[in-house]
């Protein structure tokens, strides 16, 4: 059995670390919380997880926004699967949900930026969600 489930406080937010520090592995529990706490209250992020046999195996963060650019959107901040459970088509379900959330809340797009050493998630998001690659993400560290 699956189901997807919005992680709505600090005990939701720590029970999904275990997954979501495979993407993010600078975080420690701390700063994660701190982040995640700070983004929700500020930034409307979302943090969702899908549950199979009664375990997170699944996790994505994300938040509507509005730009120029994009227009009214759901920026996907977070992705990743379990590297366990993978191939499994969780991330597949998890970000047809995001999708399905931006329609159900009138968004027009969903974007996402994925790291350039990441190449088996590109053949994902391209090839298995039909996401076009439409820019290149600069950053500069101060």
């Amino acid at each position: 059995m699956e189901t997807i489930k919005e992680l709505r406080n600090k005990e939701e937010w720590l029970s999904a670390y275990p997954v979501m520090h495979q993407l993010r592995v600078r975080l420690d529990e701390t700063a994660y919380l701190e982040f995640v706490a700070e983004a929700s209250r500020t930034e409307e992020y979302h943090l969702f997880a899908l549950v199979a046999n009664g375990r997170i195996v699944s996790v994505t963060g994300f938040m509507p926004m509005t730009t120029l650019y994009y227009g009214k959107f759901v920026w996907v901040c977070d992705l990743v699967t379990d590297e366990a459970e993978r191939s499994k088509g969780y991330g597949r379900k998890l970000l047809e949900f995001v999708q399905n959330w931006a329609a159900d809340h009138h968004l027009e797009t969903v974007a996402l930026s994925s790291g350039l050493q990441r190449k088996e998630a590109h053949r994902f998001y391209q090839e298995k969600m039909d996401f076009d690659k439409v820019s290149y993400v600069f950053k500069k560290i101060l």
